[in-house]
């Protein structure tokens, strides 16, 4: 895709991307501050009205690969309207019904679409800067999703504290139609018809370094949400908060959110296995920290900001890793990227529940600092299959249909030449994802 943009500067539909992922963030996480409106209004308890989250979860999911593969010979541009168009219908649908089983469905349809648009959102982002940014590319598109914690969801919940909880869906609505229009502004059509095949995409699931990129997408994203979910407790019961200063924490908590998905997008195209090291190996310590200092209410929100800013670092380092790894069959991957991260969360909020119960307020951040330390695992394999090096390491700037096998050598064996060296550390990969 031509950009029509300088060296450095970010194609309008990166930023157009992000506003989406902003949205879609933002529907995800606002339910959460409006379980009481929600459950008196459609006259089910405030736990049943939890299952709209779970929900959701769930159909990102299982959706995210499957609506990958059912749209895979869509345009893409067509794809993402649709998607937009679909989210802004379930939000509709939602706000006018006075049913919880019509407004669980509706949750279901809107996480399908958003993961039709999350993975072929991945793909056009990726495509528009070509490999010399695609992570800083990335680290802009996720940095919506960031800020949905940090700006939409306190919007969402103070507007359905005034509206009602009908007021925020009927605004999420209209924004995401918006959102279809600019999406059919930026992205040409005649450059949207996708050539990969459903084959082709299976085959790239064969690729051990792109599981492995998964795993750590899962892995650090479960440590911090298993913290993350429980932070209340641990602030008032332990370090003394007031229950209203605790806002100003999980602010604290958006806050190194966003600072790290910027971070790794910048330094993930430089150095993406050392960035992603010592990021994870950061949040752990940070973590583990939190149990014996969170007594202390400013080391307790240092400590919150600490861990949100290394543990989101690693999100889009990892994310164009897989990419990467895909060669031409990305959507699918960016779909799996997208499950990997709500399986983490998942599983890692779950586990944190049951720590929180046996061993108190401290429980969850012990649980997440493991799952954090258990993401060094799939990283150092990475860097003992081969050195990931910078996309481009050279000054120059190289085409960016440049090949991948080019963009990520192994190790150097001078016995065997470069390019014998390329061919055998990523068979099968051939060239950088297709044009949208």
């Amino acid at each position: 895709m031509d950009t029509g943009t300088t060296p450095g500067r970010l194609p309008a539909v990166v930023w157009v991307l992000a506003a989406g992922t902003f949205l879609m963030g933002t529907t995800e996480f606002v339910v959460a501050g409006l379980l009481p409106e929600l459950a008196g209004d459609l006259h089910v308890s405030v736990s049943q009205a939890g299952l709209l989250i779970t929900a959701f979860a769930l159909g990102m999911i299982v959706g995210s690969p499957t609506m990958a593969l059912a749209t895979l010979r869509l345009p893409r541009r067509r794809t993402l309207v649709l998607a937009l168009a679909v989210f802004s219908l379930g939000h509709v649908f939602a706000a006018l019904s006075g049913s919880f089983a019509i407004v669980l469905a509706a949750r279901v349809v809107t996480a399908l679409a958003t993961g039709a648009f999350w993975s072929v959102g991945v793909v056009v982002t990726t495509a528009a800067v070509g490999p010399r940014d695609s992570t800083r590319a990335l680290g802009v598109m996720m940095g919506g999703l960031t800020l949905a914690n940090v700006v939409g969801v306190p919007l969402g919940a103070f507007a359905g504290q005034v509206t009602g909880w009908r007021g925020p869906f009927w605004a999420l609505a209209v924004l995401s139609a918006l959102g279809a229009a600019a999406i059919g502004r930026f992205i040409p059509a005649a450059e949207q018809r996708a050539e990969v095949s459903v084959r082709a995409e299976l085959r790239a699931l064969r690729h051990g370094r792109l599981w492995l990129a998964l795993a750590a997408a899962m892995l650090i994203m479960g440590g911090v949400l298993a913290a993350y979910s429980y932070l209340t407790p641990l602030l008032t019961g332990r370090a003394g908060l007031p229950a209203g200063v605790v806002p100003l924490a999980l602010i604290a908590f958006g806050a190194g959110a966003l600072g790290g998905t910027a971070a790794g997008g910048r330094l993930g195209d430089r150095r993406p296995l050392a960035t992603t090291l010592i990021a994870a190996a950061a949040t752990s310590g940070a973590l583990f920290l939190m149990i014996p200092l969170s007594a202390s209410p400013i080391a307790a929100i240092a400590l919150v900001f600490l861990m949100a800013l290394t543990g989101f670092t690693v999100n889009p380092v990892v994310t164009a890793l897989a990419v990467r790894f895909a060669g031409d069959a990305p959507t699918l991957t960016s779909a799996l990227s997208t499950s990997a991260f709500n399986t983490g969360i998942a599983a890692g909020t779950a586990i944190a529940g049951t720590a929180l119960d046996s061993l108190g307020v401290t429980g969850p951040p012990l649980v997440g600092a493991v799952i954090a330390a258990l993401t060094l695992l799939p990283l150092a394999a990475l860097a003992r299959l081969g050195k990931v090096l910078p996309v481009h390491p050279s000054p120059e700037t190289p085409s960016p249909r440049k090949s991948l096998v080019e963009s990520l050598p192994c190790r150097p064996n001078p016995s065997n030449g470069p390019n014998r060296t390329h061919r055998r550390a990523f068979a099968g990969a051939r060239s950088s994802p297709p044009r949208p």
